[in-house]
């Protein structure tokens, strides 16, 4: 949504604005460009049984089976899968369950922000999430503290990949990432605590690092993060498959109406559906 069209080699090249330069010959005016759409799918998935609607009242068991069909089918034909994840997969107690799906190779590509890691890494230190601790839901005395100490510890490894390598960080969803090989992009912003070595405080280079990390993805999870999801919608071309999770309707409904051709809203607790969605995946692959 913030690029234009640039005319290069004789081609025509969707260029994000900040990489536009002098000189580039740009399509301008309001005449219109003639484009050729990408052809619908002729078999019926998941997507066509959605019809692209948002809604609460849906058969969830069914919906979350379908998911985990569109998942595998999409690994058995080699395609890509990527995960946009917000703090609230390790506030809910889901962290585990995501953790899993990595482990299992359904996921490609993780984006998100210095809170998911943050939190993330808290509850494999300190078994709490924002000292909240995740196997009572009970608040911790000076649990408020614990992901600053985190943080902290973080910070001393040099990085989260050494905090795992230097056996600091022995599980959760980074940990899966680092050990498995899962390239992952962590975008800053103003609010956030520390942040973690790896988190991208430049705003353009996150972008630019997010629509690399994107490049040949074919299905795109996004689970309860509203900024994190509209940015990575708005970098995808309008054939990507995208499902949005979240509690909160009006976020699912931005991302249905950014203008993909293959798009689903699922309005429930992330941490309801992902160990769900787990436990569909390994129940699929017999494994």
């Amino acid at each position: 949504m913030d690029c234009m069209i640039v005319v290069r080699d004789d081609r025509a090249v969707c260029t994000p604005l900040h990489h536009v330069v002098a000189g580039d010959p740009v399509v301008l005016g309001q005449r219109g460009v003639r484009v050729i759409p990408p052809e619908r799918p002729r078999t019926r998935s998941l997507f066509e049984f959605m019809g692209g609607a948002v809604s609460s009242e849906r058969p969830s068991a069914t919906l979350i089976h379908k998911i985990a069909e569109e998942m595998v089918n999409a690994k058995a034909q080699g395609k890509k899968i990527a995960v946009v994840a917000g703090p609230a997969v390790s506030h809910t107690g889901a962290a585990e369950a995501l953790s899993k799906i990595i482990r299992r190779g359904y996921v490609d590509a993780l984006l998100a922000g210095n809170a998911l890691a943050v939190h993330d890494i808290e509850r494999d230190l300190y078994g709490t999430s924002l000292g909240l601790d995740i196997k009572t839901a009970e608040l911790v005395s000076g649990g408020h503290k614990n992901h600053l100490y985190a943080i902290s510890q973080v910070v001393r490894c040099g990085s989260i990949r050494a905090a795992v390598h230097q056996g600091l960080v022995k599980s959760g969803i980074m940990y899966e990432c680092v050990v498995n090989d899962v390239p992952f992009v962590l975008a800053g912003s103003i609010r956030d605590d520390g942040p973690l070595p790896e988190v991208i405080t430049d705003i353009m280079a996150a972008q630019d690092a997010m629509r690399e990390i994107l490049q040949g993805v074919d299905l795109v999870l996004m689970m309860a993060t509203m900024l994190h999801s509209i940015a990575v919608g708005n970098m995808l071309p309008s054939y990507v498959k995208t499902i949005c999770v979240d509690i909160n309707p009006a976020t699912v409904t931005k991302l249905i109406d950014r203008g993909t051709a293959q798009a689903i809203g699922v309005v429930t607790d992330v941490g309801t559906l992902l160990p769900a969605l787990a436990s569909e995946l390994e129940m699929i692959d017999g494994e």
